[in-house]
């Protein structure tokens, strides 16, 4: 149900950014867009992009419906993109994942909603290259709030990861852009890190950096050998980091002591 919800999310949310920049766009400019419909997470009701049926509660049953359907529009018989159960799946399977890792209390529940926040990110920054701040930094600072009590991490050690988090994607980016020319990255991807540091502390930033970096260069090399994907056609990186900081929010301390164990064996 959740993942149903997080659907909503990525396909609302960046339309609503748009409209927003749009209407700052023409406030500036002494032009105020006229009134349109409401359009938010909850209005208007879900319905069909290509013939505007209006989706009933039967056809909105998380990956059910989808396979009820054959993956098509009861309406006009389009096709259903493969991403809305796999959203919902992916969303069920990490959440029981989570909440049999973790076991009842806080942790589980903190976990819960950062599964959510990065599936969301995931899917938004494939398919717009944005990381919204609507997310982003209430993110970061509700990791900040469970550290109090050192959910996670210690606070001291989560405020240095929030920092770092920012600072060495920050650094990566000027450093890129003095010497290329060129933006390599976005600023929300130094927040979503900051945010994955406020979570888990500064200790588990180089695991986090290692693992979305790895996952990250495989794929872009298979995207331009089996795709054709262009060298020059930006590939988002904060997939690839939120991919990075569940591994090490679920297995971090694990692969963290059996990498330094590696290191002291003679």
């Amino acid at each position: 149900m959740v993942g149903s919800f997080l659907n909503v999310v990525i396909h609302r949310l960046p339309k609503m950014m748009e409209r927003e920049w749009q209407a700052q766009c023409a406030e500036l400019n002494g032009h105020p867009l006229p009134e349109s419909a409401p359009y938010n997470l909850v209005i208007p009701r879900s319905a069909c992009p290509h013939c505007q049926h209006a989706i009933g509660a039967l056809e909105n049953i998380p990956v059910i419906s989808y396979l009820i359907l054959r993956g098509k529009c009861k309406g006009c018989g389009a096709r259903i993109s493969i991403r809305y159960p796999v959203v919902e799946a992916l969303s069920g399977i990490l959440s029981a994942y989570a909440a049999w890792h973790f076991g009842f209390g806080l942790a589980a529940g903190a976990a819960l909603i950062m599964i959510w926040a990065l599936i969301a990110l995931t899917f938004i920054d494939f398919d717009t290259q944005l990381l919204p701040d609507a997310i982003t930094l209430p993110l970061l600072w509700l990791g900040l709030m469970l550290n109090i009590d050192a959910t996670f991490a210690s606070l001291p050690n989560a405020v240095v990861g929030a920092i770092a988090g920012y600072l060495v994607l920050w650094i990566v980016y000027w450093l890129f852009k003095l010497v290329t020319g060129k933006e390599g990255m976005g600023y929300g991807d130094f927040k979503l890190l900051a945010a994955i540091g406020a979570w888990l502390g500064w200790t588990l930033l180089p695991l986090t950096i290692l693992l979305s970096s790895l996952v990250g260069a495989v794929v872009g090399i298979v995207l331009i050998i089996i795709t054709k994907h262009g060298r020059n056609i930006p590939i988002p990186f904060g997939p690839y980091l939120a991919g990075g900081g569940l591994i090490a929010l679920f297995w971090g301390q694990e692969l963290t002591r059996g990498y330094l164990q590696l290191l002291s064996a003679p």
